[in-house]
């Protein structure tokens, strides 16, 4: 079974908070994936990583890129994984079809967004059924990222 994490957006938008869920996973030698609905969302979120710091920039690609297999995080609308990326970030309404292979699956959602919380239920009600092990993370005042299930 694969863990199913939430992310309930309310206080920044997600190509704000992303890049450093990334870095995260980058730091622990992780391959990541990020799927979206919308290519501009992609697209947005590619100019952050590019300029994630000013000292240093997060590497990825997608199926444009020579070698997409070589990509530590690798950008797409669709359900390729091309580098084997265990992690996979679900952001701009993309929702996962199926779990195999994935370690982890994070949900990013705007919490503002009636639509998009009601897909975030409808999402947690499936995996729920389904046997995976589901988190639900919220920002607290001070920005610190909080397991609110546990």
């Amino acid at each position: 079974m694969s863990e199913v994490w939430f992310y309930m957006l309310e206080r920044e938008p997600v190509d704000a908070v992303l890049p450093g869920l990334l870095a995260r996973g980058l730091q622990r030698g992780l391959r990541l994936a990020v799927q979206a609905n919308d290519a501009e969302a992609l697209k947005l979120l590619s100019e952050k990583l590019w300029a994630y710091e000013d000292v240093a920039f997060l590497a990825h690609g997608d199926a444009a890129v020579p070698m997409p297999e070589r990509q530590p995080i690798y950008l797409t609308t669709a359900e390729d994984n091309p580098n084997g990326a265990t992690y996979r970030f679900f952001i701009a309404g993309a929702e996962p079809s199926r779990l195999e292979g994935l370690t982890r699956a994070s949900i990013l959602f705007d919490g503002t967004d009636a639509a998009a919380l009601a897909q975030a239920r409808e999402l947690w009600r499936r995996f729920k059924a389904e046997g995976h092990e589901i988190s639900y993370w919220k920002q607290d005042e001070a920005g610190r990222w909080v397991n609110q299930a546990a």
